[in-house]
């Protein structure tokens, strides 16, 4: 059953247009991947979906509500959880205020995450600010999926991070697509990490889908037509 819908999505910043036709599905329990060249519409697309930008034609719906018109919050309590491009915690607060902070009613709560990520439990009293970028990661999915969502959206979310610190995102985003039944949107620029985790790829180029398939599809042409620097 398909979950997240986007047909012919155009969106702009002001005069200038960055989204010329972006399709992408997303079924229930599916993990995708949404791959590009840097600049190419990948964060621009999930601001979309999410409502941080509003697109300006095209067809977007979850789970069959129309997305087009929502603000951001309705978007996410609907069932859609944003782990943003740099993390972006509440500095200030620890992380279960962090935790508690954004939790809505559901199987996710603070044990939960704290059994993904033992680390946070450890440090449960530390304010985000004191935390390495990598707990900041932990702390910024656990977040997410503190609003028990439907759709897990995660954007560049090893990007910077040391390889061990890596690995341990990887494995619990393995772990929530065999246990958890939830869908995925991934954006990353690691393909081998991508191949094991992601059932399909979409490529995105110059704010324009190019296409679509199961990750084993992806051949050594497109990867240096779209993904190569």
């Amino acid at each position: 059953m398909t979950l997240l819908k986007m047909e012919k999505i155009t969106a702009s910043y002001g005069p200038s247009q960055a989204l010329f036709g972006v399709d992408l599905e997303i079924g229930e329990g599916e993990v995708v991947a949404l791959l590009g060249r840097n600049g190419m519409g990948k964060s621009t697309t999930i601001k979309t979906i999410c409502g941080m930008l509003p697109a300006s034609g095209g067809a977007l719906t979850f789970a069959g509500t129309d997305l087009r018109k929502l603000p951001s919050h309705k978007i996410a309590r609907l069932g859609v959880g944003l782990v943003p491009e740099g993390r972006r915690c509440f500095a200030p607060l620890t992380i279960e205020e962090n935790l508690t902070a954004a939790a809505r009613p559901g199987p996710w709560d603070f044990a939960m995450v704290a059994e993904l990520f033992p680390r946070l439990a450890e440090r449960r009293d530390q304010t985000a600010s004191s935390l390495s970028g990598g707990e900041q990661q932990m702390l910024a999915i656990g977040r997410a999926l503190m609003i028990n969502p439907r759709l897990l959206i995660l954007d560049e979310a090893t990007e910077g991070l040391a390889p061990v610190v890596r690995q341990e995102i990887w494995a619990a985003i393995a772990r929530l697509k065999a246990e958890s039944g939830l869908s995925i949107l991934v954006v990353d620029k690691t393909l081998r990490e991508l191949a094991a985790v992601a059932d399909r790829a979409v490529i995105l180029n110059k704010g324009t889908s190019v296409w679509a398939g199961p990750m084993d599809g992806l051949s050594d042409e497109l990867k240096d037509s779209y993904l190569g620097v």
